[in-house]
């Protein structure tokens, strides 16, 4: 006897934890709110000491956006501290900034960011390229 498939509907998809660290709390507003309609949800951090507080954590974070310009920490202090965790050293962080400057990106892809965009950035964009890491 043949098993039926289960239909498209049923199959359900593990919802991907990210984390936002932007001191602009709209900024992470707009983004939470462009995200969570995927199965994306969504965890908003005001600073870089708040974001590493999190992160030393074991709760499950499959992404983590950062802004460069925080209190306490920078984002690239965030993303060298990130990578040091043995429990977080493969979780992919994009760097988002106001600061376009060529010396930023370059660090923070020696540091291990997957992309960087600068402010105004396009949340569609954004959002392709995060649909596109967890694909």
């Amino acid at each position: 006897m043949e098993q039926a498939l289960p239909s498209e509907a049923a199959v359900t998809t593990r919802t991907r934890r990210i984390l936002i660290a932007d001191d602009e709390p709209h900024i992470g507003r707009i983004i939470q709110l462009r995200l969570e309609d995927r199965p994306y949800e969504v965890i908003i951090v005001k600073d870089g000491r708040a974001a590493l507080e999190f992160l030393e954590k074991n709760e499950p974070i499959d992404l983590v956006l950062l802004d460069i310009m925080m209190p306490y920490l920078s984002g690239l202090d965030v993303l060298a501290a990130l990578k040091q965790l043995p429990h977080r050293g493969g979780t992919p962080a994009i760097i988002l900034t106001a600061r376009g400057v060529e010396t930023d990106r370059d660090r923070a892809i020696s540091l291990g960011a997957v992309d960087f965009f600068t402010k105004p950035f396009s949340l569609n964009k954004l959002r392709a390229r995060i649909d596109e890491i967890f694909a």
